[in-house]
Order: C-alpha cells, then sequence, then structure tokens
C-alpha cells in the first residue's frame, strides 16, 4: 500500500477515477466547451434568481411603501421581515436540501429547490393590497419571501455539489466561480427590469399621477424571473447522477462492509436455527452483500468529529458569516449609499423617487459587483483560492476602514470610488471563494450537506445585519457599524489560514486514504 499524500502536489498526481471528464486541455481554464457551458446554465440559473429574487426587494419594499402607506415609512418590524424573509428560509434549505442530496443522491433531489422557487414567487405576486391591511400584506408577501428562500437556500449546496462533481479539478474552481458570478448578473438585470418597467409606466404615474400603479410594476419585476426558472426546471428534473457520486456513495458502502466484517471476527452473533437452538455465527455470513444502512447524519458526525475534518468545516462556516454580516450589512441597505452618491431618492415625484433608487442600484452594481465575479474567474486557477480569499477580506477590511473613518469628509467622488472597490474586493475574494471552498475541500459523500452547513452559517450573518442594521445605526451611527463590518473581515481573514489551498485538491483522494490507514490500523489492533 502506498503512503497517504502528504501535499497538494503529491495528490495532483493521483488519478481519482471519479471525475466525469479528465482531459488535459491546454487552453485557458476560463474558456469552455458547450458540455460546460450547458452545466454553466442549469445550475447558473439558481444563483441569477438568487441575487434577483434577494436583492429586488429593495425596490419592492419602496413601491409597497408608496402603494401600502402613502409614502410615508413601513413599520420597522415588518419591513425587517420583509427583507429578512428569503434569508431565513434561506437557512432552512440549506441545511434540509443540503442533507437530502449527500444522502439520498443529487438526481433525487436536484430540480425540487427550483420547483419551490417557482411556486413561492407565484404565490408572492397574489398579494391581495387591495383587500387586506397595509400590514397584513407585508405578513402576507413575507412568509412566501421565506418558503421562496427555502429553495433559493437550496440551489447552493445542490448545484455546488452537482458542478463540483462534474467538473474535472483543473477547471473547478473556475466553474464554480462562473456559477457563483451569475449573482452579479441577477442583481444587476434586477434593477434594469425595474428601470424599463418604470420606464413603461411613467406616463400613468409621473404625468396622470397615479401612484397606485405601482403594484402592477412591482409585480411584473418580480414575475419575469419565472422566464429562466422554467426554462432550465426540465433540465434540472432530467440530469442524471454523476460518476463522482455514484462511485462516492460505492467507496463508502464498502467501508461500512468491511468495519462490520471486522466487527464480525470479533463477536459472534446468537442466530436462531430452525429447529429453536442458538448457534454462532459470524456476523459477515449475516451481513455478506447486504450491509445494515448506517443513518448518514451519524456518519457525517463521525466523520467531522475528527478534528482536521471538523476544523474545516468550523473555518468555511465562520469565513461565510463574518463575510455576510459585512457583504449583505451593505448591499441590504444601499439606502445609505445611494443618498451619499445622490441617488436615494428624496426629492421629486414617486416615480421619480423610484427611477433613481433604481438607477443608483444600477451604478452599484456595475461599478464593482459584476466586474469583481469575472477577475476571480480569470486568476482562481492561478492564485489559488486562499490567496484570493485572505486579499479579498483584508482589501475589503481597508475600504470598510476608510468609509468608516471619514464617512462625513469624503467627496462624493471620493466616495464612489471607495465604496466601487470595496464592493470589487468583496467579489474578487470572499464572496466568490466562500462558495467555492466547501464544494472543493470536503469530500463528494459529505459535500452537499458541509456546503449546506457553511452556507447557513453566512445566511445567519445576513439575517443578522438584516434585522440589526438600521437601528444599530440609527443609536451608534452608521460609521461605527462600518468599524464592526471592517473586525468581521479581518477576523475572516483569519479563519481562512485554517484552511488548506485546493486548487488541484481531491478530497475523495484523501478520503479514501484516511479510510485505508484507519481500517489498517484496525486490523492491526
Amino acid at each position: 500500500m502506498s503512503e497517504a499524500p502528504h501535499s497538494d502536489s503529491e495528490v495532483k498526481r493521483v488519478p481519482s477515477g471519479l471525475e466525469d471528464v479528465q482531459r488535459d486541455e491546454n487552453r485557458a481554464p476560463w474558456l469552455l466547451n458547450m458540455a460546460e457551458v450547458k452545466l454553466l446554465g442549469i445550475a447558473g440559473v439558481g444563483f441569477f434568481l438568487d441575487a434577483y429574487d434577494l436583492f429586488i426587494i429593495n425596490p419592492v419594499s419602496t413601491m409597497l411603501m408608496y402603494r401600502l402607506y402613502g409614502g410615508n415609512s413601513m413599520p420597522p418590524g415588518l419591513e425587517g421581515f420583509l427583507k429578512a424573509g428569503a434569508n431565513i428560509g434561506s437557512v432552512i434549505g440549506q441545511f434540509g436540501f443540503g442533507y437530502a442530496a449527500d444522502a439520498l443522491g443529487r438526481k433525487a433531489v436536484y430540480g425540487k429547490e427550483l420547483m419551490l422557487i417557482i411556486f413561492a414567487t407565484i404565490m408572492s405576486l397574489t398579494v391581495p393590497t387591495g383587500s387586506l391591511s397595509p400590514d397584513s400584506c407585508l405578513i402576507y408577501l413575507g412568509v412566501w419571501r421565506i418558503i421562496l428562500g427555502i429553495g433559493v437556500g437550496g440551489d447552493y449546496p445542490m448545484s455546488a455539489s452537482v458542478t463540483s462533481d462534474r467538473t474535472n479539478l483543473r477547471k473547478r474552481g473556475t466553474m464554480l466561480a462562473y456559477i457563483f458570478s451569475n449573482q452579479g448578473w441577477g442583481s444587476l438585470v434586477g434593477s434594469l427590469v425595474t428601470i424599463i418597467v418604470l420606464l413603461c409606466y411613467k406616463q400613468v404615474m409621473h404625468e396622470e399621477g397615479k401612484v397606485s400603479k405601482t403594484d402592477g410594476v412591482w409585480r411584473i419585476a418580480v414575475g419575469l424571473s419565472l422566464i429562466p426558472a422554467f426554462a432550465t426546471l426540465y433540465q434540472r428534473l432530467t440530469l442524471g447522477e454523476s460518476t463522482r457520486y455514484i462511485a462516492s456513495k460505492a467507496l463508502s458502502d464498502e467501508e461500512k462492509i468491511a468495519k462490520d466484517s471486522a466487527a464480525a471476527q470479533e463477536e459472534p452473533v446468537k442466530h436462531v436455527a430452525s429447529s429453536g437452538s442458538e448457534s454462532d455465527v459470524p456476523v459477515a455470513e449475516l451481513t455478506e452483500g447486504t450491509a445494515p444502512k448506517k443513518a448518514h447524519f451519524r456518519e457525517f458526525i463521525e466523520y467531522f468529529s475528527h478534528w482536521r475534518n471538523g476544523k474545516l468545516l468550523l473555518a468555511t462556516s465562520m469565513c461565510w458569516f463574518l463575510l455576510d454580516i459585512a457583504f449583505y450589512g451593505i448591499n441590504l441597505n444601499q439606502n445609505v449609499v445611494l443618498q451619499q452618491i445622490g441617488f436615494d431618492g428624496k426629492t421629486g415625484t414617486p416615480w421619480e423617487k423610484m427611477f433613481n433608487i433604481s438607477t443608483g442600484n444600477i451604478i452599484i452594481t456595475v461599478l464593482g459587483f459584476v466586474p469583481g465575479y469575472y477577475a476571480t474567474i480569470f486568476t482562481i486557477e492561478k492564485l489559488g483560492r486562499k490567496w484570493i480569499q485572505i486579499q479579498g477580506f483584508l482589501l475589503a477590511a481597508l475600504f470598510l476602514g476608510i468609509l468608516a473613518g471619514k464617512f462625513d469628509t469624503l467627496s462624493k467622488p471620493a466616495f464612489i470610488v471607495c465604496f466601487a472597490l470595496l464592493q470589487f474586493f468583496f467579489n474578487f475574494g470572499a464572496n466568490s471563494t466562500t462558495y467555492c471552498y466547501p464544494a472543493e475541500v470536503f469530500p463528494t459523500r459529505f459535500k452537499a450537506f458541509a456546503h449546506g452547513i457553511s452556507a447557513a452559517a453566512g445566511k445567519a450573518g445576513a439575517i443578522i445585519s438584516a434585522l440589526a442594521f438600521n437601528s444599530l445605526s440609527k443609536k451608534v451611527g452608521t460609521p461605527v457599524i462600518l468599524w464592526i463590518f471592517f473586525g468581521c473581515c479581518i477576523a475572516g481573514a483569519g479563519f481562512t489560514l485554517m484552511l488548506p489551498e485546493v486548487k488541484g485538491r481531491d478530497a475523495d483522494i484523501i478520503d479514501a486514504e484516511e479510510m485505508r490507514q484507519t481500517r489498517e490500523k484496525s486490523s492491526a489492533q
């Protein structure tokens, strides 16, 4: 038996036999073939919808403010519930779909999360604004956004594991970054759609003053997300199981049989013969070919009870948690930023206010959101995930520190540049790599659930920001909140040091080698 690989360079030389594709192409990793483009379309639409649905709630809440409250502020608690609803649901979806994908298989589960997104989106459009009280309308919409969030959250571990299972090692990080970059496009398209629909309603809202027509604007903007969802649903539901997952489950079952056989040699069991007398029969004879299925959750706990594995899950979860406190704290409360750049919609008619806010959202997205994702795509296989994540955390901390320290004195151009660079290094940094890491550092048999746990930790951070940002900023001031975000980014860089570089690293090889060593150690004992 060969010794376990001790370094990433050694891991690269060992063929796992678990990839669907192992071609050693000479072209750049970010140049995709048709099969990869198809996979990108199937898996990427989930993250497009994720950003579209999560970030469009900002303009939608503004429209509902005019439709339901005559332009007055919403009750703070209900506004927080509405904005945090999808993130609350995401935590449930990430746990549930992540566990199911490992325990039941990707094929059995994939597509169900998209069906849930479609159903919840349709039900969100049925808010009876003309018959329910304003507060009841917000509660109605918030409940369906929680259900929408369950589907959106389920897409994180599902699309990550489906993509990682089907991509060869030299392009795995690039493909995952491509999938995640659809968040940027979802946010951008959401802002564009809002502007276009508002322009279509300009005559009736701006010229004729019929503000109640905002009901049509937000319903159309939300409903258009159903088009890409329906377009890829069939492909998801009919996608076959990956050879990597099948081989990983076979390896896991083989290990269970080996453990049962070893136990049988130590302890005979009482077998009731046909005559009714008891006789000693080895367990191996009873379990041969029919090893009892150990509960997947118990197997998961057993694997991560070892510190070498548990620390990786701790690190991926904490990095994502700390990132999302800062990332969503900024992006779910863009009114602070829009006010600084003059697009907060404080003056003019209701239509002009909503149009200015949507224009400001596009500026924010174009300045740093989308370019940061593509910087990650083009460099992830050269620079590695760990380097990108650490420098992203540190540079985001730098620009948060500048914004916090000079919040009231920065000129408008300086503020825009600083905020654009902050967004750029969020996405050319931890916002991309925290998604990639769990899909690469964990073995296939635990990948989806571990990814779901890590993503759920991130959403917990997002929920904290969504619920606490407004009330806390009124008490201590926005600069203090930005300093808290600064501290989160520094801590995130520290937790990243616990993670290995996963470029070219095959976690299934390491997992199989650990199984072999454990088996040999048990046999020797």
